[in-house]
């Protein structure tokens, strides 16, 4: 390994370059699982996922690596042996980019980058590596402020703990004064960001009481990453959502009208106008989401939270299709989102047997469908405007 002496202004002129001048992503993907075969499965999904994530940020995994270990190293998450021989594997691959999956603890952070600056490399844990596609993807202002306030969130402890470490090696009196100025700062960072966030909550509480003064009424679209949300949506509203085949390809919500034809009631002898329904395409869901995200984007989820009716979609192809669809139950639990739902089982034009899963999740009434063949569409329409 390289001994030569890397200043702190070249790691972070590397790190711009890495992040905002299309340098090469070379990422090396790492993470511990212990013995127990059943969360041995489930690591490997996780990992997959993380590469995913690294994609979606245009990088390339170059290498991954599992170790097998029951509790993470104090210091050095990995252990000091195990992420010596990963800096080496790193160094003759020109990897520029250490992603680890669980969240790192500060010391953690510091002692790995401590190691890695050698070799011109960086650390990241997963919740970085989000970080950094929000704030790639974001268009808006208020889902930049929502990124800004998250990543705030999200520097705090670290900022806290990394102190109580150097305190502890006798770095005092410097770190102690650094520490203040940066956390005063930050705190007038996340007060003002507040504020900002604010008057756009107050903007879509003046739009929900319009809305339902209008009687207007709302479909909210929900469902994990990737499951193919905003191409339903586009297929219903006729309107461009972003669509692509990535974590995270929708960062903001969008809200586009469905268009419901005239029609007549034999039963009643009545004729019912020509309507709208909004559709409310909204943020992806994630396993493990970080709560500093949730909190982050309340005021969007908040607005959706209160629409009249949750469509949730779900990619029927997943073969851990079950374990998303409790994710994205347990953030709906969290945000008080308890609306009538319809389950929606997307992509089964990919699929040998559909009755398999029918009878698999009879218990949440689901529709079948495929956006991508217009499979079941009209009749997932007809019910939407049922329910609704």
């Amino acid at each position: 390994m390289s001994n030569r002496q890397v200043s702190e202004r070249d790691l972070e002129e590397l790190q711009w370059n890495i992040e905002y001048h299309n340098w090469v992503l070379k990422v090396f993907l790492a993470d511990i699982v212990p013995k127990d075969v059943r969360l041995k499965r489930n690591m490997e999904d996780r990992m997959v996922e993380l590469e995913n994530l690294v994609k979606t940020y245009n990088g390339v995994v170059i290498m991954k690596h599992v170790q097998n270990k029951e509790i993470p190293d104090y210091d050095t998450f990995m252990g000091e042996g195990r992420l010596d021989d990963i800096i080496e594997e790193m160094e003759e691959m020109w990897a520029n980019v250490l992603v680890l999956w669980s969240p790192l603890k500060p010391s953690q952070i510091y002692n790995i980058n401590d190691k890695l600056k050698f070799i011109w490399a960086k650390a990241w844990d997963r919740v970085d590596l989000i970080l950094k596609i929000f704030e790639r993807n974001a268009k808006s202002r208020e889902a930049k402020l929502q990124i800004e306030l998250a990543s705030i969130k999200h520097m705090w402890p670290r900022i806290f703990d990394m102190w109580m470490e150097l305190w502890k090696q006798g770095w005092q009196w410097k770190w102690e004064t650094n520490t203040e100025i940066m956390k005063r700062h930050l705190a007038k960072k996340e007060e003002h960001v507040r504020k900002e966030l604010d008057k756009y909550s107050k903007v879509r509480e003046q739009h929900r009481q319009w809305r339902a003064k209008k009687w207007m009424l709302t479909v909210w679209v929900v469902g994990y990453t990737n499951a193919w949300k905003s191409t339903l949506t586009n297929f219903y509203t006729k309107k461009w959502v972003l669509a692509e085949d990535k974590l995270f390809a929708t960062l903001w919500t969008s809200v586009w009208k469905m268009f419901v034809e005239a029609s007549y009631d034999e039963k009643t002898n009545v004729y019912i106008p020509p309507k709208e329904i909004l559709v409310n395409d909204t943020i992806w869901f994630i396993r493990e989401l970080p709560p500093k995200l949730v909190d982050a984007f309340k005021s969007t989820l908040e607005d959706s939270a209160e629409s009249n009716l949750l469509l949730h979609v779900i990619d029927a192809s997943d073969p851990r299709l079950e374990e998303k669809i409790e994710v994205v139950e347990e953030i709906l639990e969290k945000i008080w989102a308890n609306q009538k739902r319809i389950n929606v089982f997307n992509k089964i034009d990919v699929l040998n047997n559909v009755d398999d899963l029918k009878e698999r999740f009879s218990h949440l009434n689901p529709l079948f469908i495929s956006v991508n063949e217009n499979i079941g569409m009209s009749e997932l329409k007809e019910l939407i405007i049922k329910e609704i």
